[in-house]
Parts: structure tokens; sequence; C-alpha cells
């Protein structure tokens, strides 16, 4: 969409296509109704709520609108870049199908006008009156807004010169004893049917909104153009409830639609108000609608939609979205039957509301430094309120219509999410997220962290591309979509030269590249240091802020040790016990090609976790590590077995027993294998139909170990996919260890890992 600056001022571009809708067709034909069958002081207290809904939103607009340059679009461009563009992109679609039938609306209801007059023009077709009503609309709206504006001064000349012949008549008439006997009626109507019939009333105050795009200065305008549409508007209506009050009768106002007739010094401008009324709403829903499809498409959101972006003339008229908007109306008129349309249409409107003050929430909480809006009267949590107005008015008054629109715009904001359209503009959400997450560290910082709090925080240390793409997804699936997982790369280097944050920069670009192609919940981290090994132990001490802290330490088996010789595996465990001496819990993963294609040839449903059990903190981790696996998609399915060595013939089954009350109180389903003390084979045989295999791993000075006295890479070579865990502190499984525990043999002694 080519930028263009707008010209129109305050007057023409706000306030009049507002008052001008708000001063409607409920305001000729349906507030005497509302005052003869609820009373007059239940009419004020609709009018008090519906007004409080308009100024709440009115005053977020404002705060909105004055913090960032406004383009075309109205409602959607201010939503757009304070939810982003799927709510935006949602809402806006919307709005343009409701904003364009409700061109269609008010046409049949300038029709029904029309046919009202008089004996001949009730002879005329209503669809005939209402598709020339829109094909003067069309026109106008075609030819451009500052043409439409002018027209629209017309209308409200008509506008005012009925509601002085209203008010010169009424005033002489009216009584005190009248009013009060209309304060309350016998048999009222329930309050939200008389609300349901006078709300559409107030929905007109956003009309300006949708011609910012047309504004000189929409920063200026909009605020001052809308708070005297409402405030003026507001006026208008109490004065003619409490005048209808206090000159006719109940029976009257309820029975004659167009009442204020009576009353009027010249009864035939009533009839000219009622037709100016329902011209005006047209035309200010035939001026908005096009400008949100075209800035809706200007946006690139649905591409169908792009060729709707182009404007015509230096005022940039969409004249394409003009075009759709009259197929729309026409459409609507020919269909005829529009109650079943009506409240669903009403309800868009509401949302669109509702999301205004929500988005002027989002803006104010998130407390983001780029948010200093020029209008100061607005308060976030008036805005929260209002968004709460909304949302019980919808339920109040239709709830049906209320959920249908509500999951509409929910779909086409799950669609948006799905399709990933990149945003060209900066919205609200990331600075929202901040502060929630600043609060939410404020906040668990303050609380004394338990054993059974625990959250994986795993750093993945890895170099290489070779084997890469394995532990970073081993990592994602012992996270189990609870902890943060972080990939690490730590270069030697200076880490200050010019130099080293190239490389880092280069590194780090390469894994998030290898991240975002597999879709992995992983953040990349490259740093460099002097010495690999201090590095690792600082970045290991230092990762993390606040409450939330490294405590997971994972890296891949033969990456370091089988390619590498003796000389890196005394390094490798250096590295792990160092590790483990910084409170660092330690997976390293053992898998070969031979052992991830067979994992992935295995069905989901088909797979098995083997934890062997050794009643110590590394498998109760191993335990945990596993069932957080079975949060994942990829092993939903898979199936937990526990084996337990036992020290001699006669314990299986007594082991058995005392592991089934130890799962039972940890709330996790596993299947359990009680065996003696295994040889080498029997370990091979227990496990070797497994997908996976979690085993203790003992750190004794420089040396790995296994938890069965084997060499411990004669243990891994026959076995599946292998994680070895070290846990390096307390791990709960449940809020309190068992009342008793089983005592203790030497051999279950030597076999505890740290």
């Amino acid at each position: 969409m080519t930028e263009h600056r707008g010209t129109l001022g305050t007057f023409g571009g706000v306030f009049t296509p507002s008052i001008l809708t708000i001063l409607g067709l409920i305001l000729f034909l349906r507030v005497g109704i509302v005052v003869g069958s609820g009373g007059v002081a239940q009419a004020v207290a609709i009018l008090v709520l519906a007004t409080a809904i308009s100024v709440l939103t009115s005053v977020s607009l404002s705060a909105i609108a004055t913090n960032r340059r406004v383009r075309g679009g109205g409602d959607y461009y201010l939503i757009s870049r304070s939810l982003g563009v799927s709510f935006g992109g949602a809402l806006g679609l919307v709005l343009f199908v409701a904003q364009a039938v409700s061109v269609g609306f008010y046409c049949v209801g300038f029709a029904e006008g029309v046919a009202g007059l008089s004996a001949t023009s009730a002879e005329l077709p209503g669809e005939l009156v209402a598709g020339a009503a829109a094909i003067v609309l069309f026109l106008l709206a075609y030819l451009g807004a500052d043409l439409a504006t002018r027209f629209q001064f017309v209308i409200m000349g008509l506008l005012a010169a009925a509601l002085v012949s209203f008010f010169a008549g009424g005033v002489p008439e009216a009584s005190r004893e009248t009013l009060m006997s209309n304060m309350t009626v016998a048999e009222p109507i329930g309050f939200w049917v008389l609300f349901a019939i006078f709300f559409p009333a107030v929905t007109g105050f956003t009309q300006g909104v949708s011609m910012s795009g047309d504004l000189a200065d929409p920063a200026k305008s909009l605020p001052s153009g809308t708070f005297a549409a409402v405030g003026l508007s507001l006026a208008v209506y109490l004065g003619t409830i409490l005048l209808l009050g206090a000159t006719l009768p109940a029976s009257t106002l309820m029975n004659e639609p167009v009442a204020m007739k009576r009353i009027a010094l010249a009864p035939g401008l009533i009839d000219a108000g009622v037709l100016a009324a329902t011209l005006s709403s047209a035309l200010a829903s035939f001026l908005g609608a096009p400008r949100i499809l075209q800035a809706l498409a200007a946006d690139r959101i649905f591409l169908r939609l792009v060729p709707f972006a182009k404007g015509h003339g230096p005022t940039d008229n969409p004249r394409r979205a003009v075009l759709l908007t009259a197929v729309i109306a026409f459409v609507t008129i020919a269909v005829g039957e529009l109650d079943a349309i009506a409240g669903l249409v009403s309800m868009f409107f509401l949302i669109s509301y509702g999301l205004l003050n929500y988005a002027t929430y989002v803006e104010a909480t998130a407390a983001s430094p780029s948010f200093r809006p020029r209008f100061r009267y607005f308060h976030a949590r008036a805005s929260l309120v209002g968004t709460a107005l909304c949302g019980l008015v919808m339920i109040a008054i239709d709830p049906i219509s209320g959920a249908i629109a509500t999951a509409l715009i929910v779909a086409i904001y799950q669609y948006l999410r799905r399709t990933a359209v990149p945003a060209r503009w900066r919205d609200s959400r990331r600075a929202y997220r901040y502060r929630q997450i600043r609060d939410g560290l404020r906040e668990i910082s303050t609380e004394v962290e338990k054993p059974t709090d625990w959250q994986p925080q795993v750093l993945v240390f890895t170099h290489g591309e070779k084997r890469r793409d394995r532990v970073l997804r081993f990592g994602t699936w012992v996270a189990g979509n609870a902890g943060i997982v972080t990939a690490a790369v730590v270069l030697e280097g200076r880490g200050f030269s010019e130099e080293s944050r190239r490389k880092c920069e280069e590194a780090e670009a390469e894994l998030r590249t290898e991240i975002e192609e597999h879709d992995y919940p992983v953040y990349p981290l490259a740093v460099a240091a002097p010495d690999l090994r201090a590095g690792i132990a600082t970045l290991v001490q230092s990762w993390g802020i606040g409450p939330v802290r490294s405590n997971t330490v994972l890296v891949n088996w033969l990456e370091a040790v089988s390619e590498e010789g003796s000389s890196a595996q005394l390094w490798f465990a250096r590295m792990l016990g160092g590790a483990v001496q910084l409170k660092q819990h330690a997976i390293v993963l053992d898998t070969d090609d031979g052992a991830w294609q067979r994992l992935n040839q295995i069905p989901a449903e088909a797979r098995r976790i083997d934890i062997w059990w050794f009643d110590d903190e590394s498998s109760r981790l191993s335990l945990l590590l596993a069932h957080l696996m079975t949060r994942t998609e990829e092993w939903a399915d898979a199936r937990l077995q526990v084996i337990a060595p036992t020290s001699s013939e006669g314990e299986p089954k007594a082991a058995r027993s005392r592991l089934e009350k130890r799962l039972s109180d940890y709330r996790i389903d596993a299947s359990i294998e009680a065996t003696p003390a295994p040889e080498l084979a029997d370990v091979v045989r227990l496990s070797r139909d497994a997908a996976l295999v979690f085993l203790p791993l003992r750190i004794e000075g420089m040396q790995l170990q296994d938890p069965f006295g084997f060499g411990l890479q004669a243990t891994l070579t026959p076995l599946p996919l292998v994680a070895l865990v070290a846990a390096c502190q307390d791990v709960r499984l449940s809020e309190e260890r068992p009342e008793k525990e089983a005592p203790e043999t030497p051999e279950d002694e030597g076999r505890r890992a740290p």
C-alpha cells in the first residue's frame, strides 16, 4: 500500500462517522420501546452500562492510538500491532465481513423506513429500495472519502433538525408526574433482553477508527473525535430517554416504534431523521470496511487478499475493496432474512472492543520502554475491566452467537499461527512475555526450592555436526516438555577478541540453523574461552538467571571417547567429575549408527525403556527422566521397565514387592523385573530388546565405571541406545521418602552410584 498523508481532520474524519453511526435507527425506533417496556430507571441503567463499555474502550483506544504512528485499518491495525499478526489477522478478516454485511443491514433498514412513509412508498419492493440506496452509497465510497464525508455533513444536518424538532416539541409537554409513573413498569421485560435491543446504539463509536489511514493526525484526532462523539451521544440518548418518559405513557411507547413523531414540532423531520440515520450508518460502514481489508491485504497475511491492497489516487482510496464490500452488501440485501446473522455480527464488534481493551492491558502491563502514549488518562486495570465487560455482555445478550463468533476467530487465529506468516512490525507480545518472565523469576526466587520442584535445565555440550542431531534430540526427550535445553559450544580463544566473537557468532548461527531445521525447542549458545575445560566449568556455573540455573549436563559418549583415545578419556572423565562437583547431574548418551537406526525402526507403540535400578539417586533420576520422555510425542506410547538386581536367589520376590510400593508412591507406571546379580550376558539378554537403556554411571577419581563392575565399553557395545546417568544431589520422586527403607547389604552398597 502506497504511503500517503491523510487529509481528514478530527471533525470530518472521526467525530462525524462516529456520531452518525451512534445516532442511528436505535435512537428513533427503539429507545421508546426500551423505555416503555422496562421503565425509565432500567433504560438509564442500560444506557450507563453500554456507555461504560464505550468509554472504557475509548480510553484504551486513545492510549494505543497515541503510542505509535497509526496507519489505515482501524481496529485491525491497532490490535495487530499490539497482540500480533495472528490476533490481528483473525479479527481484521471478520470485522471486514461484519462491516460489509452491516451495509446491507442498514440499507434494508432504510427500505423499511421508506415503506413506512406513505401507502404509495409501501408498494415499492424493499429489495429495490435497499439496492438503490446501496448503489448511491457505493458511488460515494468509490469516488473517495472526501466526497463521502461531505455527504455525511448533509445527513448530519437532517439528524440535527430531527432532534431539534423532537426536543423543542417535547420539553413544553414534559410532566414530572408522567416521568415518575414511567420510572418503573408493572411487568418489565428482562434487563438483558432490552440491553440487547439497545446496545447496537453505542457500537458506532469506533467507526472513526476505521478512517485512521485518511486522517491528517490520527494520534490527535482519534482520541478527541471519539470522546466528543461518545459524550454528545450520551447526552442525546439520556435526554431522549427522560423526555419520552416524561411525555408519553408506557403503552404508547411500547406499541409505537416512531413515538417521537407524537411530540415533535415537525413530525416529517423525524421521518427524515430515520432515513438519515440508516444512510449515515450504512455510509460509515461502507467507508470503514474497505479500509480494514486494504490494510489487511497490505500486510500480506492472507496472500489471496493481496490484490485488495492497491489504492487509487493521492488518498490511496481502496476501490477494489469498495467493490468487494458492495458485492457482500448486495448479497446481504438479497438474502432478506437477516435476524439469524444480526446477532453474530454484533458479537464480532463486541469481540473487537474486548480485544482493543486487552491490547491496551498488554501494552501497559508489559512495561516496555517503548510504551509512551501521549494520552495519559488510562489504567491497565480499567482496560482489563473493559475486556471483562465485553465478555459478560456477549454471554448475557446471546451466548450461542457469542460462542460461534469466538470459535470462528479462534479458528482463524490457529490457522494463522500454523501458517507462520512473518510479521514485519513490532508488536507488544515480546514485551508482555518479558514482563511475565521477569515477574515469574522474581516470584520463584523468593520460594525455597525442594527436590520435588526439580525441572530439567539441560546444557548439551556438542561440537561437530556428525552426532549433534542425536544428542540434541535426546536432550528434548529427557526435558519432557518441562525444562529448558541449551545447545552449548565452547570455542578455544580469547573471549574479548574480534576473531573469537566472529567465530562464536558463526558457531551459534550454525547451531540455530540446525535447531530450526528440526524444530527443536532448544536454544543455541556459543562462547569462547582460553581453555576448553575452564570454559565449560565457567559456563556450567554461570548459565541461567536467578533461580533458573543449569542442573544437568548432557554429552555424547562416542564423540568424546571412542574416537579420541586414552588421553581424551581421561579429560572426559575429569570434565564429568567436575560437572558433578558443581552440582550438575551428568548424562552421557551412547549411540552409534546401528543403535540409532534400530531405534528409528521400532514402532512408537512397541518401544520399551529399561531403567536399571540400584535404589540410589542415579537410579531415581533415571526413572524420572524416562517418565519425562513419555510426555513427548515420540515416546508417549513407550513402556517403562525397571530392572532390579538383587543380592541372592531368594531376594527377587521381596525386591519386586518393595519396588511395586515405591513406584506406587512415585505415581509412575512401570513393569518390574527383579534378577539376581547379573553377569554381562544377563544384562545383554534382559535389555537387548529395549529401545533405550538407562544405566547409573559411577565416577570415581578419573575413572568412569558401570554399576556392574564390568568394563564400561564392554557393557555399552552389545546394548542398544544407552544413557549413562550420574546424579549429583538428592532426587525426590514423591513428597516424602518411604517410611521404611529396606536394609542395605554390603553388595548393594558396593553397587551404589554417587
